[in-house]
């Protein structure tokens, strides 16, 4: 792969253990890895000039929905709460098949991508029409993302007392067999991997009490991280105490979904008591502040658990709810919402900044990933902070959050460059757009 040096920026933001900001520095990337940092650095490969920008780890992107970057701004689900809003979308879901999921994913991981990710999950639970996994897993290795697919599922439909339409529904033995041919034949343990592969019942009221405990021992046997919904909003906790007799946090210690190979998407009605199990059991949440805004759900209280040691990152959530997907724009909002319910000093942009990349790295279980650092994955986003977003900016790292940009001048997956100038360079977007454009044109008519 050989070596890159990143020139001259005006901050590299380490994320090591002291928080380290480099003025000024160097970084040499080489064979997917990083094997230096720091000043006039020397190389024999290409040279990234980083003047006037600030270099970061590469984002990581915690909860999505890739599929919904084909259902944005359904007229029927842009003022529903949660429940309303999956009944208006689930039947248009339903029409889709194995090129809708691909070409949504290239367009959410190309979004992604220009907004600093570097490494995104997804939880794809339904599968119309011939759809699978490897829809996802193909669309992200094109693109050159790090990739964290979830073989998510929905087994209790409408005739049973469920949400989702039957025709969306799996056979609860065809959903654990299926997640064994994926963990199989894509799941990568290994440093550096570029796809591991998770577990994830779409959530406590869509599949039955046996299906999230036979889950929990599958992931364990495989060695494989678990990720569901939970407590996401008022719906949610009253469906818990009606259907199971507890709330979310007890309803997942029971069942074996707790633990720091868990991570939960939302939990903005976690309680104290909740808070502290999650702390304890070091499970991890993906926090979707954009999402919960849109639906209405709610606050989490990502300053109580943060100050409690629970580990937080981000998710963009589905574009369907969202409806955009930029992880640095979920950054500011996590910020923002934090100020609002606790006050101006609750959570500062290099706070929200940590939870973005190193947050995201530790809920994933990436050591490798989420810091610059020797040794660690080649991730990183560079940030132009000459341009109009941060003109007369005071302090350019606080800046990203504060005020932009936006998006990334260029990015590096494993030391790939997947955007340069501005630009993804490893797929045809204009095309991709196009295909996308007709097939959303296509479930609308």
């Amino acid at each position: 792969m050989g070596e890159i040096l990143i020139r001259g920026a005006e901050v590299i933001v380490t994320m090591d253990g002291t928080r380290r900001e480099l003025k000024g520095a160097d970084l040499l990337l080489r064979d997917g890895q990083i094997a230096a940092v720091g000043p006039r650095l020397e190389s024999t490969g290409e040279v990234v000039e980083a003047k006037g920008c600030v270099v970061t780890p590469g984002l990581v992107n915690t909860h999505h929905h890739l599929y919904q970057t084909l259902t944005r701004a359904v007229p029927g689900g842009q003022d529903a709460l949660l429940f309303g809003w999956l009944q208006t979308l689930y039947p248009i879901w339903a029409k889709m098949g194995p090129e809708e999921i691909r070409v949504s994913a290239q367009v959410g991981l190309a979004e992604l991508a220009l907004t600093g990710c570097t490494t995104s999950s997804d939880h794809l639970y339904m599968y119309p029409n011939g759809a699978r996994l490897e829809d996802t897993i193909h669309a992200a290795a094109e693109l050159g993302l790090r990739f964290h697919p979830t073989r998510g599922a929905m087994s209790i439909g409408e005739s049973d007392g469920g949400l989702p339409p039957d025709s969306l529904v799996e056979r609860e033995d065809a959903i654990l067999n299926d997640c064994i041919r994926v963990v199989d034949a894509f799941h990568d343990a290994g440093e550096g991997s570029m796809c591991r592969v998770g577990i994830a019942p779409c959530s406590p009221f869509s599949v039955s009490r046996e299906l999230m405990r036979d889950a929990a021992l599958l992931a364990r046997d495989k060695g494989v991280m678990l990720h569901t919904h939970l407590a996401e909003n008022d719906e949610d906790i009253s469906y818990s105490l009606e259907q199971f007799g507890c709330r979310p946090g007890q309803y997942a210690e029971d069942l074996g979904w707790t633990g720091e190979d868990v991570w939960h998407a939302h939990c903005v009605k976690l309680d104290a008591g909740e808070i502290d199990l999650f702390a304890r059991t070091k499970t991890g949440v993906a926090h979707c502040p954009c999402s919960n805004c849109r639906l209405g759900s709610g606050i989490a209280p990502v300053r109580q658990m943060r100050d409690a040691g629970v580990k937080v990152a981000l998710g963009v959530d589905g574009s369907a709810s969202n409806d955009a997907g930029s992880l640095i724009g979920e950054a500011r909002m996590a910020m923002l919402l934090q100020r609002v319910q606790n006050g101006a000093d609750a959570m500062a942009a290099r706070e929200a900044l940590e939870i973005a990349t190193l947050g995201g790295a530790q809920v994933l279980g990436r050591p490798d990933c989420g810091v610059i650092a020797p040794g660690k994955r080649a991730d990183v986003a560079i940030w132009d902070v000459s341009g109009l977003e941060a003109a007369g900016a005071w302090d350019p790292v606080a800046a990203l959050v504060l005020c932009g940009p936006p998006k990334v001048k260029h990015l590096f997956v494993e030391g790939r460059q997947v955007v340069r100038d501005g630009q993804v360079v490893t797929i045809d977007l204009p095309r991709v757009i196009e295909t996308q454009n007709r097939l959303a044109a296509r479930l609308m008519g």
